[in-house]
Order: structure tokens, then C-alpha cells, then sequence
């Protein structure tokens, strides 16, 4: 099922224009990987399959080696995520279902795969369900060769290597793997898109920002919503059927009685404190809720206002979207980001500030790279600059920030200001009137493994593609 937004009625005398734009796009592709590795020889190496599927498997080697090395990259997933999978399959306690859940129910799915490799190779079970996850998503980025999708898949392992271990040890790694898939197959099946987007959100709550912004920027929103609406029905059915009650929305409740963790933005003021040992700023850990946190003068009102404060954000975000696509925006110009507004404003204005919320950042940028091509490479380059900054706050030197040393304070913030740089470009990009021939070389994907673009469709967004 095609897409509204793809411009199916476009009349035929726009061909022409389609088919330069397309080879625009191509040629636009082509530079960028000889961008990335100049050189003929090695341009064509880059732009092999066989040698990006090579480094996806290297780097998903070194990251998950370094997980293993370090120990707290796989640490909630030996220590957490072990014990709720053994509990639940011995039926002594179900999370969501009989008993209260930091996570929305669909996440019990991906806890209890590793099992299958038994309870001794949980770990290695969990490194290899991300692995398989991962290695569908880059299926699916890749295949067909268009260039910009090469460059995207270069720019997403790149990413994934900067940000390190925590890339492949959280539940993030699932949803965020998921996300990809939701947002390359949106505009070629809807229906299925959206399915696995509304999945990914019962796993962890934040692909919902992307949801919102396929409900803003597209026609067929009432769809969208319908079709989530049917998929979250199913979902909730499963535990309210064997007597969830209250407990499958504990993932809600749960979240709102805890402290300001020390890697949230929202922190940074407090850990400055705490470094220059200013009396009632201390850093401790929540035996409750098994993180580090951070207490002193006025840090119960700051998380208390967290949520307004990413409530108002995300209304504003999404005024200024459906103003954009009010003045004939295109679809490729609007959800890359919108998407990335909404899911930066979700870390951003976030008492939690967990490091494996980046992982949250690729699906947006991916779908950038691939409609807009070098339109969308400062934030791609902001996104990659900030994962490899948490990858030196966590694991690395965490323990700096636990006693914590001005020096790691000093990197935290920076690593938190870019949240609000990546968010400040998202928002202009968003508000600024965008000129017909910048968006003239935007392509929406042809194919996305195992789904192809309907015959005919118009492969370029016409302006009210999403009035």
C-alpha cells in the first residue's frame, strides 16, 4: 500500500522533473560515499554491499566485545533483565501482568527471548537477538543500493560505534532497531509501518514521537492513528486477558515518584554543585530503581516540572510542523524533523537522561539522510558528535561522574548542551520557509526489503503532499 503523501495522482507531465530529481539524488549519493572515502577504488568498496555488511558485523563485534569487557554495558541485562525473564517463566512473577513494571508490556517479548539460548548464555542470547534485530533493520536500510540509503547505512554503523557498548545492552537497542524499519517502510506500506512502530513504542515509550509526526505531516493520519489504535488494543488485550488490571499502565505511574538521574540534562546544574562540593548536592544510588541520582536544593520542584515542561515542548513542535506543512513544506522536509524535534525534546526535558537514549536518535536521522541527502548532514554530524560523547561518559569514566570530578562534569555538559543544539536546528529547519528547488532533489525510498514503491507512484513529494 502506497503512501498519500508519495503523490500518487501526480500528473504525467512531471516525469521529466522526477527523473532528473531522481538522478540528482543518485548523483547526490554517489558524491557522498566518495565523500566519505575518496578515491575511486575505494569509493566502489563503499559503495559495495558486501563491504558495508562486513562492517556491520565488525562493529557489532567490537561493540558487544567491549560490552562483555566491561561489564556494565550488558549490566541491567545480567542483572535486571535475567532475573525478570527466570521469574516470569517460572510463573513466579509476570512484570505487567502481576506486578508492577518500569516498561510497557510488549517489552517482556524481548526479555525473555535469550532464555531460549538458556539461562547461562542469557547474555550471549541477548548479544545475539540484538545482532539478528539489527541486522533486519540494516536488511532493510540497504538493499537495492540506492546511494543515499549506502550513505545512511555507513552514517548508522558509524553511529553505533561511537556510541559503544550501551548501543547493544538496553531495551532501546530493540525498540530502536524497530524504529528504523517503521520509518523506511512508511511510505511504502503504511499499515505495516505502523505496526511496528506501535510495537516499538509498547517497548519503550518513545518511538510514539515519530508516530506523532507521520500523524502531522501525512493525509492518511486518521489511518495512522486507527491502525496504532487497533495494534496497542491487541497488545494491552494479552495481559488484561490473564488479569494485568492496573499493573500494564504501571509503566506510567512508576516513572513519576523518582529522583533527577545524574546524566539528565536537567542535572547538570546539581553536579556542578556536587563537584564543587556545595552542602546538600550529593550524588547516591537508588537501591529502588538501580541508577545514580542526584539530590539537592530544588531538585524535587526541577523533576516535578520535567514533564510539563516536554508537554509545552512538544506542543510548540508540533504547531510549528503543521505550520511548515501549512505554507506546502513537503513530507521529506517534515518528518526527518519533526521526528528528530519530538524524540530530542523527549531526552531533553527528561529527569532519567539514561546514556542508551541516544540510540533513539538514528531512526530520524537515517530517514534525513536518505529524503534529503546532504540536506541533512548537520544534524547527522551533531548526532554522531553526541554519542560519542556518551560513549566517553558511559562505561568509560563513569565513575568520574559518581564522585564526580569537575573534568566529567565539564564533558556531560557539553554532552547535554547538544540535546539543545540538535533540537535548536531541528526547530529552524522546521520554522524557515523552505525554497521549491532546495527540496527538488528529495526522494522518497523506491523499496524497502520486502516491500516496493507502488508501479507509477510518483517518487518525488509534491509540495501538498501532507495537507
Amino acid at each position: 500500500m502506497g503512501i498519500d503523501a508519495a503523490g500518487t495522482s501526480a500528473a504525467s507531465n512531471e516525469s521529466g522533473a522526477a527523473s532528473g530529481a531522481r538522478i540528482a539524488a543518485r548523483n547526490d549519493g554517489t558524491q557522498a560515499i566518495a565523500g566519505l572515502l575518496p578515491g575511486t577504488t575505494l569509493s566502489r568498496v563503499a559503495s559495495s554491499p558486501l563491504s558495508l555488511w562486513i562492517a556491520f558485523l565488525v562493529v557489532h563485534l567490537v561493540i558487544g566485545g567491549l560490552a562483555l569487557a566491561q561489564g556494565k554495558g550488558l549490566g541491567d541485562v545480567m542483572w535486571v533483565y535475567k532475573p525478570w525473564a527466570q521469574l516470569a517463566a517460572q510463573g513466579t512473577e509476570i512484570v505487567g501482568v502481576n506486578a508492577d513494571w518500569v516498561y510497557p508490556f510488549a517489552a517482556i517479548v524481548p526479555v525473555m527471548l535469550p532464555l531460549l539460548f538458556g539461562a547461562d548464555n542469557y547474555v550471549g542470547g541477548w548479544l545475539t537477538m540484538v545482532l539478528l534485530l539489527n541486522a533486519a533493520a540494516f536488511a532493510v536500510l540497504i538493499v537495492g543500493r540506492e546511494p543515499r540509503r549506502l550513505v545512511a547505512g555507513w552514517w548508522w554503523l558509524a553511529f553505533l560505534l561511537l556510541l559503544g557498548p550501551i548501543a547493544v545492552g538496553r531495551l532501546d537497542s530493540v525498540s530502536a532497531a524497530l524504529a528504523v524499519v517503521g520509518v523506511l517502510w512508511l511510505t511504502l506500506h503504511e499499515r505495516a509501518a505502523v505496526v511496528v512502530l506501535t510495537v516499538a513504542t509498547w517497548i519503550k515509550v518513545w518511538p510514539a514521537a515519530i508516530l506523532l509526526a507521520a500523524v502531522i505531516g501525512l493525509k492518511s493520519r486518521w489511518r495512522i492513528v486507527a491502525t496504532a489504535a487497533v495494534t496497542s488494543a491487541i497488545i494491552v488485550a494479552v495481559p488484561l486477558i490473564f488479569g494485568a488490571g492496573l499493573h500494564v499502565l504501571s509503566f506510567i505511574t512508576m516513572q513519576t515518584g523518582r529522583g533527577i538521574q545524574i546524566e539528565a540534562p536537567v542535572a547538570t546544574f546539581w553536579m556542578w554543585q556536587a563537584a564543587f562540593h556545595v552542602p546538600g548536592a550529593v550524588v547516591y544510588y537508588d537501591r529502588d530503581l538501580l541508577t545514580f541520582q542526584v539530590t539537592g536544593e530544588g531538585t524535587v520542584a526541577a523533576g516535578s516540572l520535567m514533564n510539563p515542561l516536554f508537554g509545552l515542548t512538544a506542543i510548540v513542535v508540533a504547531l510549528i510542523g503543521i505550520r511548515s506543512l501549512r505554507r506546502g513544506t513537503p513530507y521529506t522536509r517534515i518528518l526527518p524533523e519533526l521526528s528528530l524535534a519530538l524524540v530530542t525534546a523527549f531526552i531533553a526535558f527528561n529527569k532519567v537522561g539514561s546514556p542508551q537514549y541516544i540510540t533513539w536518535l538514528a531512526a530520524p536521522v537515517v530517514i534525513g539522510l536518505i529524503y534529503q541527502g546532504r540536506g541533512f548532514k548537520t544534524p547527522a554530524v551533531l548526532v554522531l558528535v553526541t554519542a560519542a560523547l556518551t560513549q566517553v561518559i558511559y562505561p568509560y569514566l563513569y565513575d568520574g561522574l559518581l564522585i564526580p570530578l569537575p573534568i566529567m562534569v565539564a564533558v556531560l555538559t557539553v554532552r547535554n548542551l547538544m540535546y539543545f543544539v540538535i533540537l535548536g536546528w531541528t526547530i529552524g529547519a522546521l520554522w524557515r520557509k523552505r525554497h521549491a528547488d532546495e527540496a527538488a532533489g528529495d526522494l522518497l525510498p523506491a523499496h524497502a526489503w520486502p516491500f516496493r514503491a507502488a508501479p507509477g507512484a510518483h517518487p518525488v513529494p509534491v509540495q501538498e503532499a501532507g495537507a
